[in-house]
């Protein structure tokens, strides 16, 4: 039913909530497992000085996230295909799902409500409403 599945990542909770479901089903199906993470430079353009260093920063700390994703997939035995992008986070990921045939992608949430949500936005919400795979969230745990 599915044979790439991809689970993109910041590296944040909410984000590694969804590496575990996200290696289940790749073992479960046979799929290779994709992990994206996107450096969105444009953001920090307005830095007059330092905005290199900071998307140096950015990119280093996506190698390691994805990096993370490959080594837990490594050890259940599941291909996985690591990518560190430019661009903004959810147009990237649409575009990545449909240049690598993506059948499902699994993202975290942070499960903000209302005002929160409104001013933050949500990546997640982006893609599942635009995405023409199915797309699995999984809510970061609450620790409360």
């Amino acid at each position: 039913m599915y044979s790439q599945i991809l689970v993109p990542t910041d590296g944040s909770p909410a984000s590694d909530a969804a590496i575990e479901h996200a290696i289940d089903l790749a073992e479960r199906y046979g799929a290779t497992l994709h992990t994206l993470y996107v450096v969105d430079g444009a953001a920090y353009s307005t830095l007059e000085a330092g905005a290199e260093v900071v998307v140096d920063a950015l990119e280093s700390e996506g190698k390691e996230a994805t990096g993370r994703v490959a080594d837990a997939a490594e050890g259940a035995g599941v291909d996985c295909e690591s990518t560190v992008a430019s661009g903004t986070a959810y147009r990237s990921i649409r575009e990545y799902v449909d240049e690598h045939a993506i059948d499902m992608v699994v993202m975290g949430t942070h499960g903000r409500k209302g005002l929160d949500r409104y001013l933050l936005g949500s990546v997640t919400e982006r893609v599942v409403r635009t995405s023409d795979v199915p797309v699995l969230t999984v809510r970061q745990p609450n620790d409360e």
